[in-house]
């Protein structure tokens, strides 16, 4: 069973990395954490691996400071793995597919929201950790008790948009080109990933748990 876990966990964080980087093509937006990276990256010259690695590093500081009990294996599996899983698939897939048409970005948009929603129900329902972005509202809400979960994530993913905005305007980033990182892609994950998510915990990934 512990070896099911740790496969589901590898897998998902596996395929949700894959999926950001089918966001990125969409250009149409993405998930809030991820519009704060792609302002970073517009920002800060290395690679969007690394640079994944390094904001994650500082959020798994303060997990360790203020609780360690959301910290398991698919936590150092997210960290280690999906921001470079993601440059090498968003690298490939530019190569395939150098001017996308907007059908076809929009297209990309609607598979990258299946798949990550579909990874994210393999690694949470093995329940080996989870990510040092969720781990922060996770802290703000049991541990500090500064309000329900819910408006603590809406709280953290409002300053990542905010902050994404920000650093990737300081990058050079133009107005005009703020839609690729906040747009439909952030609405649509805001609103439809906790349904499909528990669409796919149910008739695949809890199944495939207890089989």
């Amino acid at each position: 069973m512990k070896i099911r876990r740790i496969m589901m966990s590898l897998f998902g964080v596996l395929i949700c990395a894959v999926s950001v980087g089918i966001f990125k093509l969409a250009a149409l937006g993405v998930d809030p954490f991820q519009s704060l990276m792609s302002g970073l990256d517009q920002l800060i010259p290395i690679s969007f691996g690394t640079l994944y690695v390094i904001v994650n590093l500082i959020l798994l500081s303060f997990s360790l400071l203020t609780d360690r009990h959301n910290i398991g294996i698919a936590t150092f599996i997210n960290l280690f793995l999906l921001g470079y899983v993601t440059q090498f698939t968003y690298d490939l897939l530019q190569k395939l597919f150098p001017a996308p048409t907007l059908l076809f970005r929009i297209a990309c948009l609607l598979i990258g929201i299946v798949i990550i929603c579909f990874g994210s129900a393999l690694y949470m329902t093995a329940d080996l950790g989870v990510s040092t972005y969720d781990a922060v509202a996770i802290v703000l809400a049991n541990k500090w008790k500064i309000a329900k979960f819910k408006f603590c994530r809406i709280g953290t993913d409002l300053i990542c948009v905010i902050a994404g905005i920000i650093v990737f305007l300081l990058g050079g980033g133009t107005i005009s080109s703020i839609p690729t990182i906040v747009g439909v892609g952030t609405i649509v994950t805001a609103f439809f990933m906790g349904p499909l998510i528990e669409f796919f915990n149910e008739k695949i990934a809890r199944p495939l748990l207890n089989r």
